[in-house]
């Protein structure tokens, strides 16, 4: 049997023939060795036949093709031209060896031609990637590395760019960005209160918040210099009177060492970059938010938009976290426990990101399994409806959240929820009937004139109808009696069958009455 190998190169597909197989013999091996001498190889694999792309985005849309293992028009009518014809009944006395399992099947589904893909071939392919230069003429040297220079660009610059559309990227580098900022705040607020406590150790245990005690901090300076002048100022920064009353009676009885000018105006400068960590790290937060009410407003409002995002950057995108059924997703995170107790035998985790969702706080120590589970359940339709709905929409996951909530509440108070078919049949209608409403609003029209139109509509498609009924039973010599022109017929039918005889009945009942 002869074997043709399929080798799809950055300036065209080339077809090669490989003969006198035996004498290399089928190991890999001994394959792996021989492909590197072209003396030895160029005996065993010849051009059958080549190809070139008709321009740069040709290649660019083949190569994607070929990425996701479809066959093209073009590359299907050059198999079919160069290729033998098999006849109808017979089996093929050849295969095409392909280096994408994928395309193979796919070139086998349409066109019947049998293919293989494996390690023999697979290393014949690297031969002929290694000497392609070689087998096709009037090639001049450099070439075909600048159309696979060219090829790469063009093919990487298209995924960068289909990477930017798909906004998901966005939020798991913030989502990366916030954690790294909560953690840098809290060591460095420790910092500031180790520093600044050996001036003031007192101001600790009275300002229990990091921002403030580092606003704070920044505001009194030294604390020989604190007075009631400033009173009205910390009260502004601390949001109480009594609070900063005691920050002043403090200040004047303080157990803490004096420092030098120059050890304040480091402190100062010090607290005024955890300020400033602090507030970016707010805007932050509030971009997160607005990013998942665009990405993900189904999955942000029945668990959060932290805990969303968290979900979607471990996943690695919003598509990867909609296909993780539900039981994946319930222990999305834990995935060292879970190994763990594989292996030891012993107990699974019940939960993972998922946590960190109020739902889990909230439930008893008993049903925080069951109340992982149905969380989970519920996280992964809305990130199905988030992923796949054409129209960006917050009411399921709204519904998905009151679901929840009931559950907790059947299991704390044991109240019966409602049933999913009948929340989502409710949630369905309201969308559409949301969508029906901008419409009537953009044409300038209330949103009863729409339904007058309709009306409209279907009172002269039923004038036609009846126009319609109405030449049938003309042409037929009748007319149409409280029906349709079919059942006219059908009446007619019968009536031709037997003309008489629906009088003898009629006859008889008034005869029976009597």
């Amino acid at each position: 049997m002869t074997l043709y190998l399929l080798y799809e190169s950055a300036s065209g597909y080339g077809l090669f023939s490989a003969d006198g197989i035996d004498e290399i013999g089928q190991n890999t091996e001994a394959v792996r060795t021989s492909v590197v001498d072209l003396n030895r190889f160029g005996k065993v694999v010849k051009l059958a036949a080549f190809t070139p792309y008709d321009s740069a985005l040709d290649a660019l849309n083949q190569c994607n093709a070929i990425s996701e293992g479809q066959m093209t028009d073009e590359l299907r009518n050059f198999l079919e031209l160069t290729l033998p014809k098999v006849k109808e009944g017979k089996k093929p006395k050849f295969s095409l060896g392909v280096a994408e399992p994928k395309l193979g099947s796919h070139i086998s589904e349409v066109t019947k031609i049998p293919c293989q893909s494996n390690e023999f071939v697979l290393e014949l392919i690297r031969g002929i990637r290694l000497h392609f230069d070689r087998f096709i003429e009037n090639l001049k040297p450099g070439d075909l590395e600048k159309a696979q220079l060219g090829l790469g660009h063009s093919y990487s610059r298209a995924k960068v760019k289909f990477n930017v559309n798909r906004v998901d990227n966005m939020v798991i580098q913030a989502i990366f960005l916030l954690d790294t900022l909560d953690k840098d705040i809290n060591s460095f607020s420790m910092r500031v209160r180790e520093w600044y406590s050996w001036h003031f150790p007192e101001l600790v245990k009275i300002v229990n918040d990091n921002y403030l005690y580092a606003k704070v901090a920044k505001y009194v300076d030294d604390k020989a210099q604190l007075s009631e002048d400033k009173l009205s100022g910390l009260t502004d920064i601390v949001g109480d009177e009594d609070i900063a009353k005691e920050i002043i009676e403090a200040a004047k009885a303080s157990m803490g060492q004096d420092l030098s000018p120059i050890d304040l105006i480091n402190v100062k400068q010090f607290a005024q970059r955890v300020m400033d960590l602090a507030e970016y790290r707010k805007k932050l937060y509030d971009y997160l938010v607005s990013k998942m009410s665009d990405i993900a407003p189904n999955l942000a409002a029945l668990i959060g938009e932290v805990v969303g995002a968290r979900l979607i950057s471990h996943a690695g995108s919003l598509t990867n976290l909609a296909k993780c059924p539900s039981s994946t997703l319930q222990i999305l995170g834990a995935e060292k426990a879970l190994f763990r107790a594989l292996k030891t035998r012993g107990n699974t985790p019940k939960y993972g990101l998922i946590f960190h969702s109020s739902f889990i706080g909230r439930a008893s120590a008993k049903n925080k399994g069951r109340m992982a589970r149905y969380l989970a359940n519920k996280c992964s339709i809305a990130s199905r409806l988030d992923c796949f709905l054409e129209t960006s929409t917050t009411a399921f996951g709204e519904k998905l959240r009151e679901q929840v909530e009931e559950r907790l509440d059947f299991y704390d108070k044991g109240v019966a929820p409602r049933k999913n078919i009948d929340v989502m049949k409710s949630v369905i209608d309201t969308v559409e009937s949301k969508e029906d409403e901008p419409m009537a609003d953009a044409n300038g029209n209330s949103h009863e004139e729409p339904k007058s139109e309709k009306k409209k509509k279907k009172k002269e498609k039923r004038k036609q109808e009846d126009d319609e009924e109405q030449e049938m039973a003309d042409v037929n010599g009748g007319e149409v009696e409280d029906g349709t022109a079919k059942k006219k017929k059908k009446k007619k039918s019968k009536d031709k069958d037997s003309e008489d005889t629906p009088a003898a009945p009629t006859e008889g009942k008034k005869k029976s009455r009597t």
